[in-house]
């Protein structure tokens, strides 16, 4: 009886606690979103800082003195900010570790014995790792679209903004030395094409009233005036001399990027507010639950003492019968019966109790009731596992229908794309078409995932042997952030044609995964090396990010040896990338492993064995391998350990 009051009761009960816990961590989100873009806010002032000091500073290496006074003024605000920032530990990180050089930098570049490039460069990174530290750009915003959306938009506008501060110091030093020298000109091409995407993604997720503001700065005289300097340093792409005032285009880009600066902070008090009317209304909502959770409560409690009197009244009227009974109607039947010897089978039949077996026979029937429906079940149960059957070996098919046509629609869009930048010239278009042919090349590679999930051979035969750094360079080629990738040694190898493919798609996966799960600002690294005791060539991800438990390694690697259709139906979709690289372990055949290990300082690193079957004899056995950095030779010790250690604990090898 307990029981049954007691079990809907705690239900209830817990069900009330945990909307009254879901409406506090909504107030505790918003509160913390509100939090975050007050430092977001206060990171980005001390970013416009750095982007005015930068832009000075270049100008005044290419001989503009003109440039000297502001600089200093601009100097004590950027000093002023930083100090402000470092007493509240908000970039103490990010201080020590790229502005700690600022007073070098600063004093160099007063005695013009600094390297312009170089000091472009450390500028650039410090405010790339400011703009990697905002906490907007991690910020848990749970499901208000319209918050997302803002601290979306207050994202792509910073990069927006950086874009253009960083074009305005870089044509500020073209324009003071006359002329584009070394790479200035396709760094110039690269910045303007990350200012076009990034404005582009702003007007997506932007409302409308800031979209306005975005197309009010553009608008400007001045911004007018900074187009015409951009157009007439376009005309000077091949060298030539260039006759234009680096002061005026100061000026005109400084009041462009303070106009950005400004439509930036709009949309950062937009998001404060918002942020603000969430939490009020967590607020108000929190204390509606807690009220409404006192009154469900109270009524549960009524309830539950309602229904346990309901049920013990008639349990202690049946309790009393049952004595009443025992102690005096069976011995008083028992009395007459052997009082009246002549009518005692008539006095018994009348005086006796209900059989108390009766219950007994409608348990029986009930469970064979109940048997008889399971037997009804039965034959449904097999036709849905046939048609789950079916429907499995439909989806599969489906896969690879579906991963085909993207792949040949990708193959078409691959080759008009190649057509469309052979013919163009514009270097923003140009721009345009290089990040559409690396998207291709990224849908390419999904397809191809696709056509592996579903068990087909994607149609990327070669015949002949490809070097092994080729094979590698094509797995980075298919990565978003390939800039990041960093080819350390590769040492000479061929891989045979039919390996190929498979080869760089699973690198690619592998890259990718490092990509994801590290630091915008840290590089990940491959190497690769003949391991002549095993016979086999070893390609290492080394990445420098958050790493992985224990336990999601060895699921992972579980992922890596048994990626069936069992595992397919039974994985989380998060976990298809390992699937994929399982497959592609599977299809290479015996001899190839995948092992993960914990980097060295941080991180996860990825070994990938290939056999010596896959491998082709090099075209110049004499060729010495190129030399290896430091580092490089205690990172494969590591690994041969790690490797030896997984043996130790798996005698059996993890063997695809």
């Amino acid at each position: 009886m307990g029981v049954v009051i007691t079990v809907p009761v705690c239900l209830l009960l817990a069900v009330t606690g945990l909307a009254v816990h879901g409406r506090a961590e909504v107030l505790g989100d918003a509160r913390a979103t509100r939090a975050e873009v007050d430092l977001s806010l206060r990171i980005q002032a001390l970013v416009h800082q750095l982007q005015r000091e930068r832009g000075m500073t270049n100008g005044l290496l290419g001989g503009e003195d003109e440039f000297r006074t502001p600089l200093d003024a601009t100097r004590e605000r950027v000093d002023t900010v930083l100090l402000a920032m470092r007493r509240e530990g908000a970039v103490e990180g990010v201080v020590q570790r790229h502005l700690r050089r600022l007073p070098d930098i600063r004093a160099a570049a007063d005695k013009r014995a600094a390297d312009q490039a170089g000091t472009l460069t450390f500028y650039t990174s410090a405010i790339d790792a400011l703009n990697a530290v905002d906490p907007v750009a991690e910020s848990a915003t749970g499901a208000d679209r319209q918050l997302r959306d803002g601290l979306a938009a207050l994202r792509e506008l910073a990069a927006a903004t950086e874009s253009v501060a960083l074009e305005r110091g870089l044509l500020n030093g073209v324009f003071a030395r006359g002329a584009f020298r070394g790479r200035a000109y396709i760094a110039l091409t690269e910045v303007r094409a990350t200012r076009i995407a990034a404005l582009a993604r702003f007007r997506q997720v932007a409302t409308a009233p800031q979209r306005a503001a975005l197309e009010r700065a553009f608008t400007t005289e001045d911004a007018e005036r900074a187009t015409a300097y951009e157009k007439q340093a376009e005309g000077a792409a091949d060298g030539s001399p260039l006759s234009a005032d680096a002061g005026t285009w100061w000026d005109a880009m400084t009041v462009l990027v303070d106009d950005l600066y400004a439509v930036q902070q709009s949309v950062g008090d937009d998001v404060r507010h918002r942020a603000d009317r969430l939490s009020r209304d967590a607020e108000l909502a929190l204390a509606a639950f807690l009220v409404g959770g006192a009154l469900i409560a109270a009524l549960v409690v009524g309830l539950a003492v309602f229904a346990s009197r309901s049920l013990t009244r008639p349990l202690r009227m049946l309790a009393v019968t049952a004595q009443d009974v025992a102690r005096r109607r069976l011995p008083e039947a028992v009395a007459r019966i052997q009082q009246s010897p002549h009518d005692r089978a008539d006095l018994a039949r009348a005086d006796a109790p209900d059989d108390p077996h009766a219950p007994l026979l409608g348990g029986v029937a009930e469970i064979a009731e109940v048997a008889a429906s399971l037997r009804r079940v039965e034959d449904p149960a097999l036709r849905l596992a046939s048609e789950q059957a079916g429907l499995r070996r439909n989806t599969t098919e489906s896969l690879a229908n579906l991963g085909r046509r993207n792949q040949n629609l990708v193959r078409r869009q691959l080759g008009l794309i190649t057509r469309l930048e052979r013919q163009e010239l514009d270097p923003d278009a140009l721009a345009e078409l290089f990040e559409l042919d690396h998207l291709a090349t990224r849908m390419r590679r999904n397809a191809e995932s696709l056509l592996v999930l579903a068990g087909q051979n994607p149609p990327r035969p070669t015949a002949a042997p490809v070097d092994g750094l080729v094979v590698v360079q094509s797995a980075v080629a298919e990565v978003e952030q390939y800039r990041r990738v960093l080819i350390a040694t590769v040492e000479p190898v061929r891989v045979r044609g039919h390996a190929v493919a498979d080869v760089a798609h699973l690198l690619a996966e592998l890259i990718e995964n490092g990509l994801n799960f590290s630091p915008p600002t840290e590089p990940v690294e491959v190497h690769g090396w003949y391991d002549r005791e095993d016979d086999t060539y070893c390609l290492a991800v080394v990445d420098h990010g958050i790493g992985m438990s224990e336990a999601d390694k060895e699921r992972a690697q579980g992922l890596f040896s048994d990626s069936g259709e069992e595992a397919l139906l039974a994985a989380p979709t998060r976990f298809l990338g390992h699937l994929v690289v399982g497959r592609l372990a599977d299809r290479l055949g015996e001899g190839t492993r995948i092992d993960l290990f914990d980097t060295p300082g941080g991180g996860l690193s990825a070994l990938l064995s290939l056999p010596g079957r896959l491998l082709a004899s090099a075209e110049d056995p004499a060729t010495p391998p190129p030399h290896a950095r430091p580092a490089v030779s205690s990172l494969l010790n590591g690994f041969r350990a790690g490797v030896a250690r997984a043996e130790a604990r798996n005698p059996q090898g993890a063997s695809s």
